[in-house]
């Protein structure tokens, strides 16, 4: 006897996502993730060490200090990526493509910045004895929440590797023009939060400051991967004027949230030196000339302005311009020396050309170096310099006295602070108009093939000079408030590459790690270049080294600078992912949310 037996087509099996390092049960790894963020958070409530000759008092239960505040930051955090990847209500936005990457990076901050405080204790008090329980449980509990991330699924079954950020991360609801400007304001509000957080950081505690920076540095990089710093910079686009106002507001109020003149003063060298970025940004960025004697522009500008600012020690010492008059002649040096360099070595390109700019700016030091009337022309005092800058005086304002501005006291370096905001305003408005124009369209061309550029009909040696002109010019601007602020002018920061910026190396470092042809990346790039080495004095004499590592590392997983240039984004990721148009707003030039690498 036969039956005729029907047999069902077998089912494929449904696509997964590539599996997690650690194979557990997912309810486990996101408890374990939950229960070591929760251990992390209590640790910061506890003694972390019995003696008080740490940097930070660690020695109280209960009442946390600064560095324990952080651990409770990085904890929180954790769980609220955590619940995002879960699409919790109300938390979705903070992981649209439940990713799993930064789950990790924020439970990584945790992690590196407990190891690294327990670590230092034992370094620093005479061993791991020295560390209270408080320490041990801020270890382990990052330790465990790091391993539950490790677990997590991984959810979509074409990511390339498990900590890869999410495709297909779904279009964000249209808000209000009203939330989208909320949105904008909270997010100007916390960096200068975090800035001023980190800025206030007493120098004397570089332990601090380091973990600080480890935990910015892992929940910026969770931001990256969230995607959530493609959708910011949407609405950037759509309110460019509004974000660009609140940026500089931001900027504007932090004189006023500060209660020492020292703090202005790094906020001075740090938009002098993002001011010189920019314009070093058009020629490098913009124009993609490699330029490795830069910073002599802005030597040029420092000496022409202190040569006309009524020093006693100037060889023109009955002379004393107004400030305008100053500036006018620290730009218009600055452009001759431009005009004068680029005419006969702008034809020439790539490495020949960035030998010929570091020749001139080692020839700038000697020579200023040289004329003191023996060696050379009695003009810049030689090694000496020009000291005895007087201060500027504006309007009948006295920037080098302290004024009370709404009960505010405002010192010395916070008046030339928001001088210098202004310049920096104006160079930025130069420099958006610039890009934007034909002559903008023109060096894009070049930059991105000479030859197809020139075949269409550019000038190129043309566009390039204006670049290499208008570059000098605003480094020239930026040197004539710099010789007034720092009352002398020396031969011995304008080098390739010194102990500390402002030299050639790290005005091109700035560039190049903030993000080329953006307004943003250079001054973000001055800022940490500027910053760090002032807060880990410890990396002064490693400097170079550090920061060559960080470029390394840059250049592997984000080569396109840390605020990205759509066009450059998209040259380097555009094999890994699909590219989203309906997601990108009218005039925006940054990369739609889910079209960026992890």
């Amino acid at each position: 006897m036969t039956t005729n037996a029907t047999t069902e087509p077998a089912k494929s099996p449904e696509p997964t996502g590539p599996q997690p390092p650690i194979p557990l049960p997912p309810a486990a790894a996101r408890a374990l993730t939950a229960v070591g963020a929760v251990a992390t958070i209590i640790s910061a409530f506890l003694s972390w060490t019995w003696k008080a000759d740490f940097a930070d008092d660690l020695t109280y239960s209960g009442n946390p200090s600064g560095l324990q505040i952080l651990i409770v930051i990085a904890g929180v955090i954790t769980l609220l990526y955590l619940l995002g990847h879960q699409n919790t209500r109300g938390l979705r936005w903070l992981n649209p493509g439940a990713a799993t990457a930064p789950v990790f990076l924020a439970a990584l901050a945790a992690f590196a910045a407990a190891w690294y405080v327990v670590l230092a204790i034992s370094f620093e008090l005479g061993g791991l004895v020295n560390v209270d329980p408080g320490g041990w449980i801020a270890v382990a509990g990052s330790t465990l929440s790091l391993a539950g991330t490790l677990a997590l699924p991984r959810p979509g079954p074409t990511t390339k590797h498990y900590f890869a950020k999410a495709e297909g991360i779904p279009a964000p609801k249209r808000l209000p023009t009203w939330a989208q400007r909320v949105v904008i304001t909270a997010a100007t509000a916390l960096g200068l939060t975090v800035f001023t957080y980190g800025i206030d950081v007493p120098d004397e505690q570089p332990e601090v400051f380091l973990a600080f920076v480890l935990l910015v540095l892992f929940n910026a990089w969770a931001l990256f991967s969230a995607g959530l710093t493609d959708r910011f910079s949407q609405l950037n686009a759509r309110h460019k004027g509004f974000a660009t106002s609140m940026a500089f507001l931001a900027a504007a109020i932090f004189p006023f949230t500060q209660t020492e003149d020292a703090n202005a003063n790094l906020g001075v060298s740090i938009l002098v030196f993002g001011t010189v970025a920019l314009g070093l940004n058009i020629v490098v960025g913009l124009t993609g000339l490699l330029d490795l004697g830069y910073v002599a522009f802005l030597g040029v500008g420092a000496y022409a302005a202190a040569l006309v600012s009524g020093s006693e020690f100037s060889r023109f010492a009955g002379v004393q311009f107004p400030f305008w008059a100053a500036a006018l002649t620290g730009m218009a040096a600055s452009l001759i020396f431009g005009v004068l360099i680029g005419a006969p070595t702008l034809r020439l390109r790539g490495d020949y050309l960035a030998i010929v700019t570091l020749g001139f700016g080692e020839i700038f030091r000697i020579a200023v170096n040289s004329m003191d009337g023996s060696s050379g022309p009695d003009i810049t005092n030689g090694p000496n310099g020009i000291p005895s800058i007087p201060d500027l005086n504006l309007f009948g304002f006295n920037l080098g006295t302290a004024h009370d501005i709404a009960g505010f006291a405002l010192g010395r370096f916070a008046n030339y602070f928001l001088l210098m905001l202004v310049i920096t305003g104006l160079v930025v408005v130069v420099f958006n108009r610039a890009a934007d124009s034909r002559i903008g369209r023109s060096w894009i061309a070049i930059r991105e093939d000479e030859t197809a550029a020139t075949a269409m009909g550019i000038n190129g040696f043309r566009a390039k000079l204006i670049a290499f002109a208008l570059g000098a010019t605003l480094a020239g601007l930026a040197g004539t408030v710099s010789a007034h602020v720092t009352y002398s002018v020396t031969p011995a920061p304008y080098q390739f590459a010194g102990a500390a910026p402002p030299n050639s190396a790290f005005l091109l470092a700035a560039v190049v790690l903030g993000g080329m042809g953006t307004v943003g990346g250079p001054l973000l790039g001055a800022t940490f270049l500027y910053l760090i080495p002032q807060k880990l004095t410890f990396l002064r004499q490693y400097e170079l080294l550090a920061f060559g590592i960080a470029l390394v590392l840059l250049m592997r997983f984000r080569p396109e600078g840390v605020i990205a240039n759509r066009r450059r984004q998209l040259e380097f990721h555009e094999d890994d992912t699909p590219d989203l148009p309906e997601q990108r707003a009218p005039g925006d030039d940054t990369v739609p949310a889910g079209t960026a690498g992890a």
